[in-house]
């Protein structure tokens, strides 16, 4: 609680001595208790529609005329009566609106200063022990990405790295740290006429593409252990029969 004094006026002055008045003005601490919006924040919603009784005269609060005053759904959401709309005028970004590729990344990447904190001169790094050592955490669209290595840190013993692609940078430091940069072939981009030239040349081999590819299918399912071995083997066939002769 504070007090202040507050002066009179000059017509208080003639009349009477002055007598200082003083005001106590208590300021209560803000509390989740005495939270409230200011006054006039909040207004009842209006009732429109219901009559001369909600006091909004004989259109019900939706005015004379014009396409908000008649039944029937209203204006869509982001309609700026036929100009063009804010959601169509803003710039969209590349790789988020619209599924654009050009956005979305085309490599895993890791930084040498990375490779010399977790492996030993003489030692291999691949995507695959990156990814055991957790230097990588790649998931979902970029578990199949390929690796790229870039320059920011200086690499300390002549490890041998083997990734798909190597900045400008990358390369000079690990040339000068004695360790090697090996790139490794990746699965060419796929296209309708290379596919048709390949099944082409296989078939003038006498071999057949569906069988390949279903051969390769059952391999990797064998990897995963996901292949029910009893179904693999060939069935037996029963002898037929003798047929039974017709009584007379």
């Amino acid at each position: 609680m504070s007090t202040r004094a507050v002066a009179p006026s000059a017509r208080c002055l003639a009349v009477k001595p002055f007598r200082p008045l003083v005001v106590e003005v208590r300021a209560e601490r803000l509390k989740l208790g005495n939270l409230s919006p200011p006054a006039g924040a909040k207004r009842d919603k209006a009732r429109k529609g219901r009559g001369y009784g909600a006091g909004q005269g004989g259109t019900c609060g939706f005015g004379n005329r014009g396409q908000k005053c008649r039944s029937g759904p209203s204006v869509r959401t982001g309609f700026e009566g036929g100009q063009m709309p804010l959601y169509r005028r803003m710039p969209k970004l590349r790789g988020i609106a619209g599924g654009m590729g050009k956005g979305e990344p085309d490599f895993v990447v890791v930084n040498l200063k990375e490779i010399a904190q977790r492996y030993e001169a003489g030692e291999e790094v691949t995507i695959d022990n990156l990814k055991e050592k957790g230097v990588l955490r790649a998931s979902g669209k970029r578990a199949k990405l390929p690796l790229k290595v870039l320059g920011t840190g200086e690499l300390k013993g002549a490890v041998t790295i083997k990734a798909a692609a190597f900045s400008e940078s990358a390369k000079t430091k690990i040339e000068a740290a004695g360790a090697k940069a090996e790139l490794v072939p990746q699965k060419p981009k796929w296209t309708r006429v290379a596919h048709k030239k390949m099944v082409e040349a296989l078939k003038a081999e006498g071999k057949d593409y569906k069988e390949i590819k279903l051969a390769k299918r059952v391999e990797a399912l064998k990897r995963k252990n996901m292949v029910n071995k009893k179904r693999l083997q060939p069935k037996k066939v029963k002898a037929a029969a003798p047929a039974k002769g017709k009584k007379n």
